[in-house]
């Protein structure tokens, strides 16, 4: 359904403007919910967060396809934002959680570099199914396919394996004081307070993913082939994730110098068009994703506390938040300006490994 949603909305009768506002009811439950699910990923099971955020999106796209007009629009995208706010920190509090109970934590880097590899590889299938559903019955065959597909996912999240995290059988700290801890661990310490904000900012940064398709427009790209041009991006992205899970030393200078790298790339668009330009954009992104997985697993190595997954999601909302920077960075001058933004970043990393 990823594909087709805006496409939906102005099928609906929404203006411009509506789905704008419906893109900004997304973005404020992400932040408003972030922290707070973070802390009910701690409280409970987090394998039961993953398989509750994929009923609130199975929900919300059920939503949409009985009630099409804004009110059931927003409520839908209500649901799918608790939905990705209950995910985002439970997964890598999890994955890590889990591996550590082993003895192999060193491990997580590349775990998590084929999970986000996997991501972006699902795009493919993802873009194509949706073209096929949508020909062969519209917008809601795509949809009940999505929804199908949201149960699945909810049902094989229930299936995951999960390190117990009682001591000796007794019960674990309760809501609020998870969520106290949480908030401490990431604000008071001062190696995990500068892991959050290299996360935040450089997370942030993939909000950018939102205007490649303008970028290959602008490079000569037809719109109609638009889709297709745009296929090498999300494999670049996953090669920079797997070749960031081999990487033996997860630090910050490293991953400072290839952002930096990536940002001359990214300056240097504007002067290249055709295939060369859409090559450079995927470059760009490659070196992006494997900046964003080490940064990730350097924070997941700060955390000690019982609260991984709250401290992940303030990492998170902290990320909503930067995510403006580049809206703002584009409206000012497009890709130079995001291009600047990510150079900024990259020394604030440098920055913090000088400190």
């Amino acid at each position: 359904m990823y594909p087709l949603y805006a496409l939906l909305f102005t099928d609906s009768g929404l203006s411009a403007a509506q789905v704008s506002a419906l893109l900004a009811v997304w973005s404020a439950v992400a932040i408003v919910a972030a922290v707070p699910t973070g802390a009910l990923a701690d409280r409970f099971a987090r394998r039961v967060a993953l398989a509750a955020a994929g009923a609130l999106q199975a929900l919300g796209y059920v939503l949409w396809l009985v009630l099409p007009g804004f009110p059931g629009f927003a409520a839908g995208f209500v649901l799918w934002g608790l939905g990705g706010a209950l995910a985002s920190g439970a997964l890598e509090a999890l994955l890590y959680d889990g591996l550590a109970a082993d003895g192999q934590s060193a491990a997580y880097p590349r775990l998590l570099g084929r999970v986000r590899a996997a991501g972006l590889l699902a795009q493919l299938p993802a873009a194509a199914g949706a073209a096929a559903l949508f020909a062969a019955g519209g917008y809601a065959l795509a949809g009940w396919v999505s929804i199908g597909l949201c149960a699945a996912s909810s049902a094989l999240a229930l299936r995951l394996p999960e390190a117990e995290r009682a001591d000796d059988g007794e019960p674990g700290p309760g809501y609020a004081a998870l969520l106290r801890a949480g908030l401490a661990e990431a604000l008071s310490c001062p190696a995990l307070r500068a892991a959050v904000v290299a996360v935040a900012l450089v997370e942030g940064l993939d909000a950018f993913e939102e205007y490649f398709p303008l970028l290959a427009r602008d490079r000569g790209v037809g719109t109609a082939a638009v889709p297709l041009a745009l296929l090498a991006v999300p494999l670049a992205g996953a090669v920079g994730a797997l070749a960031a899970g081999r990487a033996r030393t997860p630090g910050r200078r490293r991953p400072a110098g290839v952002l930096a790298a990536a940002a001359l790339v990214l300056l240097a668009t504007p002067a290249v068009h055709g295939a060369a330009g859409i090559a450079a954009v995927a470059a760009f992104y490659g070196l992006y994703r494997w900046v964003l997985v080490l940064t990730e697993a350097r924070l997941q190595d700060q955390v000690r506390g019982p609260a991984r997954a709250t401290v992940t999601s303030v990492a998170g909302l902290g990320s909503e938040l930067a995510a403006f920077l580049v809206y703002l960075a584009w409206a000012v001058s497009g890709s130079l300006a995001v291009g600047v933004l990510v150079a900024l970043v990259a020394a604030v990393l440098a920055g913090q490994r000088a400190r």
